[in-house]
């Protein structure tokens, strides 16, 4: 078990739930703590602008609070915050006439994790920084797929579901994004963080 399924066991996650769609506040307080820093740092990557990523990330939490009634008892609340996520970023563009795969720019905020992937641990500052740089100028689709399975930590299943891809198709995105950023690190130091991908990647 690893990722998104990391930060709370199943049987506590089940209560939370039952607790949340039972207007327990401090159910939401507990799953806030679980989750925010992963959200907030994938918003952050992937809108590449952090004061989109705090308007998305409020917005995500927002809903789950007006959807909370109708989540079902066997929901998985990471994949739903994330999907929820996605979909805003996705609105987002949309409604300001971004082409996705255009907005890469040559840095990304580095904002930690609750738990670090074998990825975020390998990279240090300076690393880091060309890891990041290298990860914004990869096509949408495929940042996307780097993010949600590499640095935060859902399996290629669950990205598949959330960006309405066969899994197979998931999977052969996650390994041409490693190779493009293999390519785009070539020769460089922080090209040494792409093997430890592997630890994370199938």
């Amino acid at each position: 078990v690893r990722g998104v399924k990391t930060m709370m066991d199943r049987e506590r996650e089940l209560q939370l739930i039952a607790r949340l769609k039972a207007h327990d506040g401090e159910a939401f307080d507990e799953i806030y703590a679980a989750f925010h820093a992963r959200l907030f740092s994938f918003l952050a990557r992937l809108a590449q602008r952090r004061d989109v990523a705090e308007d998305l990330a409020e917005e995500t939490w927002l809903r789950l609070v007006t959807h909370a009634p109708g989540l079902r008892d066997d929901s998985r609340l990471g994949p739903w915050l994330f999907t929820v996520a996605r979909n805003l970023h996705a609105s987002y563009c949309r409604s300001r006439m971004l082409d996705f795969e255009a907005t890469a720019v040559l840095h990304l905020w580095p904002v930690p994790p609750a738990e670090p992937s074998p990825f975020d641990t390998a990279s240090g500052t300076e690393l880091q920084r060309r890891v990041d740089a290298a990860v914004a100028t990869l096509p949408g689709a495929y940042r996307e797929a780097l993010l949600l399975v590499a640095i935060d930590g859902l399996t290629p299943q669950e990205a598949a579901v959330m960006c309405g891809v066969k899994p197979e198709t998931m999977r052969q995105r996650i390994s041409r994004a490693r190779a493009m950023l293999a390519k785009r690190l070539e020769g460089s130091a922080a090209a040494a963080a792409v093997p430890l991908m592997k630890e994370v990647l199938p």
